[in-house]
């Protein structure tokens, strides 16, 4: 006995029409025929007799019937799940991000998610880059994006796009109405930066000394937002990811000689097994990400002059 003696049984019992059915199965009347035949012999009684022109179901067939449309859909469902059907998709799905990440691509990747996915519950955390790296080493998390890991070690980087660097005063700050501003104008300026446990922070301080500049870093915090509050709150100036500005109150002026920039990216553990929620996220973001610099760049050709 084969699953499509059981599968041409299960169409024939439900259609009782040797056409209907062969058609549900995609196969020829008189293959039906056969194979109905041969499941006969093998069980040793009939499952279905003809009376004229009509197919009825003996009695044994509807014995059978219930049994094995039971046991097609269980095989069936374990199939798209192994696959990762989207629809088949259950479960929590966890996932970490930088705070200029959850401004707006995560919002964006997160619907789109749970669009295809509704029977899956997501949970999302606003977390800085260390502690992202090592609850995605740990299990803690299934994906997350962040910045290039400092650690190396079992865990995979996947570029996604570059992220500037800006500097975020208050409207009241002498340097709120410069649009840009060169590296080693910050030298000696009061500044919030992220601590030095951050890859981001050590390459900053590569930048400023290639600038010859050494600003007066009299704040250092380990979160993005926290950093924009306390700009907004002290009046002194924070350099943060350009887009986590972008809605808030307070100005941001443009870095340059050189411009800091770094580049945000998905994380998972080596040779670790992706389930198929994970993976399908990832997916999702890899479009958003495609999508958005598209449309940068359908903006950018509309700006340029014929």
């Amino acid at each position: 006995m084969e699953l499509r003696h059981l599968r041409y049984f299960a169409a024939l019992g439900e259609r009782l029409s040797f056409t209907r059915a062969a058609a549900q199965v995609h196969v020829t009347q008189p293959t039906l025929s056969h194979q109905i035949r041969q499941l006969e012999d093998e069980l040793g009684v009939r499952l279905f007799d003809r009376i004229g022109k009509r197919v009825v179901m003996t009695e044994a067939g509807e014995t059978l019937l219930p049994g094995i449309a039971k046991a097609l859909q269980d095989i069936d469902q374990a199939v798209r799940l192994v696959r990762g059907d989207p629809e088949q998709i259950t479960g929590t799905l966890r996932v970490g991000a930088v705070h200029s990440v959850n401004l707006e691509l995560m919002p964006r990747c997160a619907a789109m998610f749970l669009a295809r996915h509704p029977a899956v519950r997501l949970v999302i955390e606003d977390l800085a880059a260390p502690v992202i790296e090592t609850r995605v080493c740990d299990g803690a998390l299934d994906v997350a994006i962040a910045y290039e890991p400092v650690s190396g070690g079992p865990i995979a980087f996947e570029p996604l796009y570059e992220e500037e660097l800006a500097l975020a005063v208050p409207p009241s700050h002498p340097l709120a109405a410069r649009k840009r501003l060169r590296m080693s104008e910050l030298h000696r300026l009061p500044v919030i930066l992220l601590t030095r446990s951050f890859a981001t922070r050590r390459m900053l301080d590569g930048w400023f000394e290639a600038a010859g500049a050494e600003p007066a870093v009299v704040v250092e915090m380990n979160t993005i937002g926290a950093m924009l509050e306390m700009a907004r709150r002290s009046g002194i100036a924070a350099v943060v990811p350009a887009r986590a500005i972008r809605g808030t109150d307070l100005s941001a002026v443009a870095l340059e000689g050189p411009t800091p920039r770094r580049i945000p990216g998905l994380l998972w553990v080596h040779g670790r097994e992706r389930p198929a929620a994970p993976r399908s996220f990832a997916a999702i973001v890899r479009r958003a990400v495609r999508d958005a610099a598209a449309v940068r760049e359908g903006r950018r050709r509309d700006r340029t002059p014929p």
